[in-house]
């Protein structure tokens, strides 16, 4: 079965074509690209639901064509087709829970490291790595926007943006702390090491008009951007850091040459951290935020990574066990984020 508002979702689709044809529709260029590109998505959920409705139409042909005459071939045709199809309507089940106001838009990701040094900074690029493989493999595009390499191994920070179709739908699942378990490859005596990293996740907002910022309780510095981003990165004070004085939030970008290009991403990704901490704290607008917007908070870690004594992977808030610790830190994550997103809408 489809829980899907197929009204709903060509009525959508019917308001926004009607902008798009509209006769100075293409005077805000940037505006254009983003309604166009909502269109787009309407349009590629009505077609895959359709198509979704079509198949099972077929498979019931064929539960028919059995009923009449015995058919092993045919029999064999038909498991085949009731595996792929149910396998295909609970992924996009899943894709219709993702009804928020930002879900469909794509995500901003941060990974920083915990107490701990090298160890912490490694387990955080190990993050990084199981992040990028899971965007990999369902085509999405990533593109770093912040990177500060660790003293000896890992990483200091890192910032992505993750951009797809329900990318925030999806990672909004993966926001907290993460904590790993291992025998330590740092550790001359083979010593069993603890280490936290904490994941931020953030919708890329394009309309900057959902929020209104009072530009005097910004904070922006402008510094020489370190790590990967080419051979000018080094050159020109062009990485940009804007801290939001009243909720603590600081963003940073450096992977734009221009400062002013950094500056525009910068501001972006602020915006979608004070929309995520204003609807989970159930503001109703940006001034009533007040106080340290924090990140990390160890105790509150929402999974577990166990790599010694046992293999096991558990996520805290579900109970959802894994034991093929490779697959999840070759980015199979999906039996995480789907019951996640199964017991929120329960």
């Amino acid at each position: 079965m489809i829980h899907f508002d197929l009204a709903d979702v060509e009525l959508k689709s019917q308001e926004l074509n009607e902008e798009v044809n509209q006769e100075n529709f293409w005077d805000d260029q940037e505006n254009a690209q983003s309604l166009l590109k909502k269109l787009n998505d309407l349009k590629n959920k009505l077609a895959r639901h359709n198509e979704l409705e079509l198949r099972i139409e077929d498979a019931k042909a064929l539960v028919e064509m059995l009923e009449e005459e015995s058919d092993e071939e045919l029999a064999d045709e038909l498991a085949a087709v009731v595996k792929e199809l149910s396998q295909e309507l609970d992924d996009y089940n899943l894709e219709v829970l993702l009804s928020g106001d930002y879900d469909a838009n794509s995500a901003v990701l941060a990974i920083h490291p915990g107490a701990g040094g090298t160890e912490s900074q490694d387990w955080a690029q190990m993050l990084l790595r199981m992040y990028t493989r899971w965007a990999e493999k369902r085509n999405y595009k990533v593109k770093t926007l912040e990177f500060q390499p660790g003293d000896e191994a890992g990483i200091k920070s890192v910032t992505l943006a993750i951009e797809g179709l329900n990318a925030y739908g999806y990672l909004k699942s993966e926001k907290g702390v993460h904590r790993l378990v291992r025998i330590s490859p740092f550790d001359s005596s083979g010593r069993r090491h603890t280490s936290f990293a904490s994941v931020d996740i953030s919708p890329e907002i394009e309309d900057d008009s959902v929020v209104d910022i009072n530009q005097d309780d910004l904070k922006i510095d402008t510094y020489r951007a370190s790590g990967a981003g080419g051979q000018h990165v080094n050159t020109t004070d062009s990485a940009v850091r804007i801290t939001h004085i009243p909720t603590g939030i600081v963003v940073q970008c450096q992977n734009e040459r221009s400062q002013h290009k950094n500056k525009d991403t910068a501001m972006k990704m602020l915006y979608g951290k004070l929309i995520e901490l204003k609807e989970r704290e159930h503001k109703e607008r940006i001034e009533d935020l007040k106080g340290e917007y924090g990140q990390i908070a160890w105790g509150n870690q929402i999974r577990s990574y166990v790599f010694h004594p046992y293999n096991m992977i558990k996520d805290h808030r579900t109970n959802v066990e894994v034991g093929n610790i490779q697959s999840v830190m070759d980015g199979e994550i999906e039996p995480f984020i789907n019951e996640y997103l199964k017991t929120t809408k329960n």
